[in-house]
């Protein structure tokens, strides 16, 4: 199982920081986390399923916009790391 680390600020939406999710590419996970925890939807990703402007994921440290976006590939031991950054001005 993928290795999964949220941020503090979404904590509102799931009990735990880490956890352990079973997923083949970026998109599956997302939506088992929807899945597992209801309240996430729309919080990670718009009406379309694209990552919201303010919310960065992580594979190994590396953006997913930078590799296969949602359909970046996951192995047993990839760890995937959830911002949700503060917007404001």
């Amino acid at each position: 199982m993928t290795s999964v680390q949220l941020d503090a600020m979404l904590r509102e939406f799931v009990p735990t920081r880490k956890l352990q999710v079973d997923a083949g590419d970026v998109s599956s996970l997302l939506d088992a986390l929807e899945e597992r925890f209801p309240r996430l939807r729309f919080k990670l990703r718009d009406e379309n399923g694209a990552v919201r402007q303010f919310v960065r994921v992580f594979v190994n440290g590396e953006e997913i916009h930078q590799l296969d976006g949602l359909a970046t590939r996951l192995g047993r031991s990839d760890t995937v790391d959830i911002l949700h950054s503060i917007q404001g001005g």
